[in-house]
């Protein structure tokens, strides 16, 4: 596994516009990935708490890119097209090369919840930086911070797996100004849209 922080074009100093969804309201998630966090303590991974929990749907641009105003028609034009809302369940337990994560199903509503977005941020001159083909949504709850062997890390989840799927609802999808900051993810949110 590859250290997750030393991704290019990311310094202390960044700040980006993104779609997410947040889960800081999702009880049954935050206390199953908490109690997984425990039983991963000895990969000494930095791991996400429960403000943190997120699943990223698609990057906008860096904030000294993107002004006021194209946000504000951004905020106004999507809102329309957003799409029912939905339920997704969280699947423990698997890893990318970079973090330990949550699979999610079914894929179907967050692809057309993104294709909505995707659609009218190329409409506002904003195309999102990965194309709806592209996404692979999934909900990390830790982030590796060096280089490791993949089997260790494939070992600690193996028990994990067996854990039964959170169900968590979808109501609303957030714009947020994202940062790094002491080995995690922070943002400021600058708009909750509702579902229809």
């Amino acid at each position: 596994m590859h250290n997750h922080w030393e991704r290019p074009g990311w310094d202390a100093s960044t700040r980006a516009y993104y779609w997410m969804l947040t889960f800081a309201d999702a009880a049954a998630l935050t206390e199953q990935t908490r109690s997984c966090q425990e039983r991963l303590a000895s990969l000494d991974f930095d791991f996400i708490d429960e403000n943190g929990l997120h699943l990223t749907l698609g990057r906008i641009g860096l904030a000294n890119e993107v002004s006021e105003a194209q946000l504000h028609t951004l905020r106004q034009q999507v809102s329309d097209r957003l799409p029912d809302a939905f339920t997704i369940s969280a699947v423990p337990m698997t890893a990318s090369r970079g973090a330990i994560r949550y699979s999610v199903a079914p894929w179907t509503p967050l692809i057309n919840l993104h294709s909505a977005l995707s659609l009218t941020s190329d409409q506002c001159g904003l195309p999102l930086k990965k194309p709806t083909s592209a996404l692979r949504p999934h909900i990390g709850i830790a982030y590796c911070n060096r280089t490791l062997d993949s089997h260790k890390v494939r070992e600690a989840i193996r028990p994990l797996r067996d854990l039964p799927a959170i169900t968590v609802p979808i109501g609303q999808v957030e714009l947020v100004e994202l940062r790094r900051e002491d080995h995690a993810y922070r943002w400021r949110t600058l708009a909750v849209l509702p579902l229809h």
